[in-house]
Parts: structure tokens; sequence; C-alpha cells
């Protein structure tokens, strides 16, 4: 009777202690919630994260981050270096603190404390974008241009957001051949991000000539360049008139090639990214054209209703100064004289300096030639096939399978 006593008068304890045991729990569990919602949140809204988890390190790492950006206040600077060094009393692995404390240092001029955080942050993470950043500014102000790039290229593996950043930087480099020598090296071993970058400089606003020595020198390391990004330097030297420049990639990516003749005269070439070395088709109100390339001979097709006319086909030359034969072959041309299509050449400054007619196809087996006499002041030529506008009701059509401009043959002395 006493015991069955005893355990009626514990009873309300019993009760108070599983009481504070679930109270106990239950602010556990919401302290648990409360750090999972601070660790997703994005750092647009980190000032949020660090009040709901005061005191987890990597949250106030972040948000240390955030407040010691770039044109930030002194003040705001002030809190940050507070907050990380609070950071890490609470975890010392926060690598986003340590890389504050280590960007105040340098901002400070203490460069052995910087240097020291710096190698300490190296050593916790190689994913914090920041401390990349710090790691190339320091090699760069040290000439390391290996060490610089081997932190570029980390940050790139690493970080889906580095090449919007890193990418106009790379780039804007390239005029400097030490530090073009040294990322060729790199993108020897073939990172994943070779390819965004060697399209990214392609496009760039960059010196087309370091672009172009830049991709000879890949090439020449068996690193693949695109053509489509080979296509847009050689259009970018030609936009900037740096002629030489062009037909010299354009002459490494074509053995064979020559500054003689005119190129593909059979429409051979089958890929799809091409110059305006190359031909071009162009089309039009009214002008359907195609040039449909086959391995052994293709051709050229051209269809024009009637009222229109205008540029076909064209092909950029720098031909040499002198005298050229332009002969080739024609498909299905039946029409009179004022309607049949023609060949021109006029130089890039202006001005037609060669025509040849076109026969009607049934005539001399199709085949067709003309002289042209390139002067010394015009080192730039656009060769042309041009429809002339008609009234006949069903237009202008046909096919070129064969069209070349080739040196005329010397002159025998009388």
């Amino acid at each position: 009777m006493k015991d069955r006593g005893s355990r009626q008068r514990r009873s309300p304890l019993e009760w108070g202690v599983r009481l504070v045991l679930a109270g106990a729990v239950g602010w556990i569990g919401y302290l648990s919630v409360m750090q999972s919602v601070a660790l997703v949140l994005p750092d647009s809204r980190i000032e949020e994260a660090h009040a709901l988890a005061p005191h987890n390190g990597r949250i106030a790492g972040r948000l240390s981050q955030t407040l010691y950006r770039s044109g930030a206040s002194e003040a705001d600077q002030a809190r940050a270096v507070t907050i990380a060094r609070d950071a890490l009393q609470h975890d010392p692995t926060a690598v986003e603190a340590v890389a504050t404390l280590a960007a105040d240092a340098f901002a400070r001029g203490d460069q052995a404390k910087g240097e020291r955080l710096l190698a300490y942050s190296q050593k916790l993470s190689r994913r914090d974008l920041r401390t990349q950043l710090m790691a190339i500014e320091l090699a760069v102000a040290q000439g390391d241009i290996s060490g610089a790039l081997r932190h570029y290229d980390i940050a790139l593996r690493t970080k889906k957001n580095a090449p919007e950043l890193l990418f106009p930087v790379l780039t804007s480099a390239l005029p400097d051949p030490a530090i073009r020598t040294e990322l060729v090296k790199t993108l020897g071993g073939q990172p994943k991000w070779a390819a965004g970058f060697i399209h990214h400089a392609a496009r760039s606003e960059v010196d087309p000539a370091a672009s172009a020595a830049f991709f000879r020198a890949l090439q020449a390391r068996r690193v693949p360049v695109p053509d489509a990004a080979g296509v847009a330097v050689i259009n970018r030297l030609l936009a900037a008139q740096l002629f030489d420049d062009a037909w010299a990639y354009y002459a490494a990516a074509h053995p064979g090639s020559d500054r003689r003749q005119s190129r593909d005269p059979a429409f051979t070439n089958t890929v799809e990214a091409r110059t305006v070395l190359d031909w071009s088709a162009v089309n039009g109100t009214g002008v359907s054209t195609a040039i449909l390339p086959e391995a052994q001979n293709g051709l050229f097709d051209f269809t024009v209703s009637m009222g229109n006319g205008g540029p076909l086909l064209q092909q950029l030359q720098m031909l040499p100064a002198g005298d050229y034969v332009l002969e080739g072959h024609s498909i299905g041309i039946e029409q009179p004289a004022r309607s049949r299509p023609y060949w021109i050449v006029r130089c890039q400054t202006g001005g037609e300096i060669g025509r040849v007619e076109l026969p009607n196809s049934s005539q001399a087996g199709g085949r067709f030639q003309g002289a042209i006499r390139v002067p010394a002041d015009c080192p730039v030529q656009m060769l042309a096939l041009v429809a002339r506008s008609t009234d006949d009701i069903g237009g202008v059509s046909g096919q070129i399978d064969r069209i070349a401009i080739r040196p005329a043959p010397a002159r025998t002395a009388p």
C-alpha cells in the first residue's frame, strides 16, 4: 500500500519531467527547422537567414561576404569583419568568413596575414569563388601567370556562374603572348570549360589577330577549335581589314588553298559553317538559291521569279594583281540574253574590274569563259553571280556545277 501511495505522489513530478522533456524536444525541433530554412534562403535574403540562425557559422560567413563587397561603406566592412570573426567562433571551417578576413587583411595592407588566411581558405574549400578571385589577383601581382591560370581553372571547374565573370577577363588578356601561351597549355588539358571559352573568344571584341593566334596555337597542340569559332574569327579579321591575317588563318585551316585561285570550284565543301572566303548563297524576295554539295561534284541551284534579281552566289577573293581566267559550266539556263545571269568581279572598295556573261547551257556544252585583270590597287575582290531582273513570266532558273578563277597562262614571246 505504501509503494502504491508513493507512486501516486510521484506521478505529478513524472508528468512535469515529461512536459519539460517534450518542451525541450519541441524547441530542438524548432531550432532544427529554423536552421534548415535559413540554410536554403538565397543570398538576397541572407540577413533574414542570419536572424533565423544567428549561431550558424556558414550563414554568418555568407553574410560577411555580402557585406564586404566592392564599394561597401566602412561601417558595413567593419560589421562584416565582426560577423566573420563570430562565425569562426561557431564554425572554424566557415570558408566564406575566412575569405572575408583575408580580403580585409589585404585591404589594410597586411600582406602576410592576408596570404596566411588565403592559404587556410584554400585548404578548407576550392569551391569558394571569392577565394579563387583573390588567389588570381595575388598571382597576377606576383607575375605568376601559370599560378593565376591554375586558379582560373579551379574557379571555372567548380562554379557554374564563373564563366560569366571570368571569360571576359581571360579574353581581354589574349593579346599578351605570355598569357596566351600559358592559356594554351591550360586548355591542352581539355578542361570542361574549354569549348565554352573558345566560342566566347571567337565572338568577343578583343583584337581578332590575337584570337586567331590563340586558335592557331590551340590547333598546333591538337586542341579542337570548332568550325563555327574559326569562321567567326576569320570574318572578324576581314571586318577589321586584316586581310593577310584572315587569309593565313583560312589557309592553315584549308590546306591546299591558293590565294591566286577561287576555292571549291565543284561545290564539294560540305561544312555548314562558312566564311565569306567560301561560297555563300544569297536568298531574298523572289530569289531562291541553294548550294548542294557532294563529295565528288556538287552544284549551285537558283530560281529567280519575274521582276526580281540581284546577287545569287558570291565568294571573297584576294587575288594578287595580274591576269586571270574565269571559267565554268552551267546546266539548264535557257533565256534570251537580256535575262541571263552574269559573273562580276568588283574591288572591295567599289568598282567593277571584270564581267563574264553566261551563255545558254545549250551553247558550247554549257561551258563559259572570260578574262579578268586585277589592278595593283585592288587587293580584295568579290566574285558574284548576278541575276538580271526579267519580265519573262517563268523567271530564270538554272544550275552551276563548276566555277573557278585561275591565273591566265603566261604569254609566250613572239
